[in-house]
């Protein structure tokens, strides 16, 4: 017998308490006969004020993702995505490593984590020389690059928006995003990297790779298509760049 709706595939979505923006971009994402089973971390809204703070923050969502990883298993999901992407570059890439592996452990199930995704994107499109940016303050950014410097890419620059607080990340504006592409982009850069799944950038992500004439990887659409293609789920999705349609 299969599940009426996720007759494909169940995930099983881990993302903190505060994100408003992931549960329906993976949602907007999924192709038929896959499910999507939201269980949220605890964690308060962190006034994230500083690079302290912030990471402070990151480590309560770290330390309190198993739980949400016990209470998504009752509906029995066939594999696990991780919402939650500052966590998942934090020690670079024995740390990335060492987190999903603990994911892993405690389910019995394989998972996908945003560092994994955007460095198997970026593999794809053959991308080496990369810009990213984050809603996240500098250490934390510091992290990203660490990952993906470690993981074989050259990071050119990278810019944090210095979000207040978690719930201020979901607030800021397609104006703003459009500006820090522009400035981060070069003919120095490869691929446009956003991390930070609370950040709204699915649609722009797409777009903006025709106007960039480049791949623009938002980690939502990257750490969800990374889930799919693991599952053997090969669906092209339009409309939302070329690695849901082309990869």
């Amino acid at each position: 017998m299969t599940d009426r709706l996720g007759y494909r595939m169940k995930f099983g979505v881990l993302g903190p308490a505060t994100n408003t923006v992931v549960q329906p971009d993976f949602d907007d994402l999924r192709p038929a006969g896959v499910t999507n089973h939201y269980s949220r971390i605890e964690t308060p809204n962190a006034q994230a004020v500083s690079d302290a703070t912030f990471l402070a923050g990151v480590k309560v969502i770290g330390a309190n993702t198993l739980d949400a990883v016990r209470g998504v298993m009752s509906c029995a999901p066939g594999y696990l995505v991780m919402g939650m992407s500052a966590v998942t570059f934090m020690g670079g890439v024995a740390g990335a490593d060492a987190f999903a592996r603990q994911v892993s452990e405690a389910s019995g199930l394989r998972v996908s984590v945003g560092s994994h995704a955007v460095s198997a994107a970026l593999r794809a499109y053959g991308a080496r020389r990369v810009a990213f940016l984050s809603p996240y303050f500098p250490a934390a950014n510091a992290e990203v690059r660490r990952y993906l410097t470690e993981s074989g890419f050259m990071v050119v620059r990278d810019e944090c928006l210095r979000c207040p607080t978690w719930t201020a990340i979901a607030e800021v504006d397609d104006d703003i995003l459009r500006r820090t592409l522009a400035s981060l982009d070069g003919d120095d850069v490869d691929a446009l990297v956003q991390v930070g799944t609370n950040l709204s950038m699915v649609r722009l992500a797409a777009a903006a790779e025709l106007w960039l004439g480049k791949p623009v990887i938002a980690i939502n659409t990257a750490t969800y298509w990374h889930a799919l293609r693991a599952c053997g789920i090969t669906d092209r999705v339009a409309g939302f760049g070329r690695l849901m349609a082309e990869f």
